[in-house]
């Protein structure tokens, strides 16, 4: 079973990245759910989610008490919830928009320049996706083409963004 916290601004593409990585464990006959928390702000707001997958039996709540891995794109994010996360979990980290080094010292932190990498792919909104690709890179969680997959299925209405959005996917699994 895996439990991830994915948290940041609303805006972020923080529940579009979550969703994802659901569509993703669906798409591979795996238990999934996805738990959204978000103000009534939107973008700029706070947001975060909660997915938790099992490969072999049902989720039984898609609450998390102890993650495996927290995706904070912005420092509000990291500082809420990085001491939620297990010993030898995952921590990946927006570098773009966290100067700070993780204070969660028994995790494993990843830095990851996010907005500068997407500004570099030609799609400034697809940070979400740069991060993704790191996560799935350091987590091992799917394969990199099931993400890819998962991506042009669930953008297969918007066309025009899936070249941008693997770009940015691929950019950050290759960190």
């Amino acid at each position: 079973m895996e439990k991830i916290i994915v948290a940041g601004f609303g805006g972020q593409g923080v529940l579009s990245l979550g969703q994802l990585l659901t569509y993703a464990a669906m798409y591979e006959n795996q238990y999934a759910t996805w738990l959204p928390s978000y103000g009534p702000e939107m973008r700029g707001g706070t947001a975060n989610c909660s997915v938790v997958i099992d490969a072999v039996k049902p989720v039984a709540s898609p609450i998390i008490a102890v993650a495996d891995t927290l995706i904070a794109m912005n420092k509000p994010s990291l500082d809420k919830f990085q001491m939620n996360v297990r010993k030898d979990g995952l921590i990946i980290i927006n570098s773009s928009l966290i100067n700070d080094k993780c204070a969660n010292t028994e995790a494993r932190a990843v830095y990851v320049d996010a907005n500068r990498i997407a500004h570099e792919n030609g799609n400034n909104k697809a940070s979400n996706l740069v991060i993704l690709g790191a996560y799935i890179k350091h987590s091992g969680l799917f394969p990199k083409e099931v993400i890819l997959s998962t991506i042009e299925k669930v953008y297969a209405n918007k066309p025009q963004f899936i070249p941008s959005n693997k770009a940015c996917f691929e950019a950050g699994y290759e960190l």
